[in-house]
């Protein structure tokens, strides 16, 4: 595997982990006991850090491309085990 193709799996697995992490630890005014401003939505987070959510990103999709690789390197599961052709 090039490292052209490591790096676009990597940001493929950030990308998709950045959305997984997104909604854990937000909280909304309500919660909060804010007051809203004029024109917020009520569902719009009151503590949003964009650096925890990349963060933890990051650290997803660390170790799930790490479990990718390493079954990329050993083979672990494979087209061919998962399909019975002939």
């Amino acid at each position: 595997m090039n490292w052209y193709a490591i790096f676009a799996i990597y940001v493929l697995f950030w990308v998709i982990s950045a959305f997984v992490v997104l909604p854990f630890g937000i909280r909304t005014p309500d919660e909060t006991g804010e007051a809203l401003l004029k024109g917020q939505a009520d569902s719009a987070p009151s503590n949003f850090r964009p650096g925890v959510v990349a963060f933890r990103a990051t650290l997803l999709s660390a170790a799930l491309f790490g479990i990718y690789y390493a079954n990329y390197v050993e083979g672990w599961v494979t087209l061919e085990r998962w399909t019975h052709i002939g």
